[in-house]
């Protein structure tokens, strides 16, 4: 079969390979649609291989909220260099895999490779088209669903798409209490909270943090009998400095992001509190 310009630019449009790889796998498949894209995905499972040791540090982070606001996913899928990442390609590309992971309900970046897409191709399917295409390696690193039975979900990626975090907010959705989900996912991309309340911050953590301070109190040779004082008082601006709703909201030094919710359940009636956040950066 002859391969004419108009099945070279099908092929383009179905697999979003260049022209001369297109033009290629045509030929090499004698004019076959549905061979060419096969050739195509082999050709990236194939990079895939021949770049396994290379770094994949660059990418994107994406997110996704269902129309009802119940459920959110976000997901970190990384690549090779910035020139790649920074594509429309890449960007779209990484977008359609939030809407999978969305549709699919993953909460597990190993599951959610075999998915299926609109495409009809699986998640991996589409990473392998994606290194034929661009030629490095790339991988889908990680994926966090966030469901609220009560509540709704709210989400914040920074500018250049290499950060972002999602935040399940129980309560009753609005445009105001949206705001503030959006704010606080804005607060969590910035200041890198590691858990929401004080409370859910590991017995080992806080152990840890104790032994640095009493040792720190030492070196700096504070009296023993004002060691312990001061090891609190350190512990307790670590709380502040960690734990989200504790931090000081970066919009308003004068308030922190607790007094947020207070505020709002205030001046409206309706209670709202978080559930539980997820802060993704690239690498």
């Amino acid at each position: 079969m002859a391969v004419t310009i108009e099945l070279i630019k099908d092929l383009r449009e179905k697999s979003g390979a260049g022209m001369a790889d297109c033009k290629k796998a045509l030929e090499e498949t004698n004019g076959d649609i549905a061979k060419a894209i096969e050739y195509l995905r082999k050709k990236g499972a194939a990079m895939a291989t021949k770049r396994a040791d290379k770094i994949a540090k660059e990418g994107a982070v994406k997110s996704k909220i269902s129309e009802d606001k119940s459920k959110g996913v976000i997901i970190e899928v990384n690549c090779e260099t910035d020139f790649v990442s920074k594509g429309e390609g890449f960007q779209n590309f990484a977008q359609g895999i939030a809407d999978t992971a969305l549709a699919s309900s993953s909460n597990d970046a190993a599951h959610l490779l075999s998915v299926k897409g609109d495409n009809d191709l699986t998640v991996q399917e589409t990473i392998d088209g994606m290194m034929g295409r661009v030629g490095e390696k790339i991988e889908l690193r990680r994926v966090r669903l966030i469901s609220v039975e009560d509540g709704f979900v709210s989400t914040y990626i920074h500018f250049g798409s290499k950060v972002g975090a999602i935040i399940g907010m129980k309560g009753k959705y609005s445009d105001e209490a949206n705001d503030i989900g959006h704010k606080m996912a804005m607060q969590i991309v910035a200041m890198t909270p590691i858990n929401v309340r004080r409370d859910e911050i590991s017995a080992d953590i806080i152990e840890k943090e104790l032994e640095i301070y009493q040792q720190q109190a030492r070196n700096e040779k504070k009296p023993e009998n004002i060691i312990e004082k001061i090891t609190m008082n350190r512990l307790e601006k670590f709380f502040q400095e960690n734990c989200l709703l504790e931090q000081e909201f970066i919009q308003d030094s004068s308030k922190s992001v607790g007094d947020l919710l207070k505020d709002f359940t205030k001046a409206t009636g309706e209670p709202l509190d978080v559930t539980e956040m997820a802060r993704f950066q690239l690498g």
